[in-house]
């Protein structure tokens, strides 16, 4: 992992370099005094992003610190499609094709394709699902309503104030059962005692209850941490846990890989009645055919967000037999959720954030 960061950092960091360059150029008939402070406010930006990394752990005031995470962390967007824009610009030169105005042209697409993002970030879908599973339960005369969500991080970046949002929004559903598919704490939970944003996750409701299991950001947020947070909430954290709810529905909750001694599915289904309806949570879809094979009825995943932006959807649909969506494999149902929310950068281009409804009828 270290080795990753090292050579994300230097990508970032050549990648500024070269957008620093190509600006310089653009810039060059400009006073002095100009540059100098546009190559301040560059830097500042660019350097912003290792900031809001190294303070994830300090307690800062929550408008300074959710603008400085935006800022910085959207900076590596910035990055990403500058130099992308610049490229296609390096490419016409490369033909004799030179533009005068490429860095501007290239600066406009940028701030239009991320404004796009930021409204597209701010405004979830919703997907609803009509489950069919083929197996008894105590009452099946109506469908069970399960919203299903995944990959909130709560922390600098998703704040108090669209958790109050995102809370409306599952409620509005009136859930029979609520599951969350891991990642609810971002990088820490000093940000999340600082706004008290358990008051927020105490307005959640579901008669069936509301389950959740660890995402890989519970464990770098500090596992026994991110527990003892989630225990001053309504929400059962299951790890490596079976509960069966009334009606005889199972709920299989499976720690996350960064648990290396977690137990394996073939363990864990050894503790269910396999007449009955077998829902799977498991924060990252690996592994996909053991759940057919084991016969669970319905898996619930997120960690992917399918990318947030494109291109790099394109890497998480390599990397996943499925890194999105719905698919049936054999009599198992299998959905993986983008998102309700995101990691870092505030954009969701080319992908969305959303709520998963799950009407499910056994019979």
């Amino acid at each position: 992992m270290p080795t990753f960061f090292v050579v994300l950092i230097s990508i970032y960091f050549a990648g500024n370099i070269y957008i620093f360059k190509r600006g310089a150029q653009a810039l060059v008939a400009q006073p002095f005094g100009v540059k100098v402070l546009l190559a301040v406010l560059f830097w500042s930006g660019a350097l912003s992003f290792i900031g809001s990394f190294l303070a994830r752990n300090t307690q800062l005031p929550v408008v300074l610190a959710h603008t400085a995470h935006e800022i910085g962390t959207g900076w590596l967007v910035f990055t990403l499609y500058m130099v992308l824009c610049l490229n296609v610009f390096d490419l016409f030169r490369l033909f004799n094709f030179p533009c005068k105005y490429g860095f501007y042209i290239s600066l406009f697409l940028t701030l239009s394709l991320l404004s796009y993002g930021y409204y597209n970030y701010q405004h979830p879908k919703t997907e609803v699902f009509n489950i069919v599973i083929n197996k008894q339960t105590v009452h099946n005369e109506q469908p069970l309503k399960v919203v299903s969500v995944s990959d909130i991080h709560l922390g600098y970046g998703t704040d108090k104030e669209e958790l109050k949002q995102y809370v409306e929004m599952i409620n509005a559903q009136k859930p029979d059962l609520i599951l969350i598919g891991g990642d609810l704490i971002d990088n820490s939970v000093v940000p999340l005692y600082a706004e008290k944003m358990m008051e927020e996750l105490t307005e959640l409701k579901a008669p069936l209850g509301i389950y959740m299991v660890p995402g890989n950001h519970e464990y770098i947020s500090g596992i026994r941490k991110s527990m003892l947070f989630i225990k001053e909430t309504p929400i059962h954290l299951l790890r490596d846990e079976v509960v069966t709810l009334p009606g005889g529905i199972q709920i299989i909750g499976r720690d996350d890989r960064s648990n290396k001694s977690r137990l394996s599915l073939q363990e864990l289904v050894k503790n269910i009645d396999p007449a009955k309806p077998v829902i799977l949570l498991d924060h990252q879809p690996y592994n996909l055919s053991d759940t057919e094979n084991a016969g669970i009825d319905l898996q619930f995943s997120g960690h992917t967000h399918r990318g947030q932006v494109w291109p790099i959807s394109l890497i998480t649909d390599h990397l996943f037999d499925q890194s999105y969506g719905y698919r049936k494999w054999g009599n198992s149902h299998i959905y993986v959720s983008s998102g309700l929310s995101l990691w870092g950068p505030p954009f969701r281009i080319g992908t969305d954030s959303e709520l998963v409804v799950f009407n499910i009828t056994c019979k």
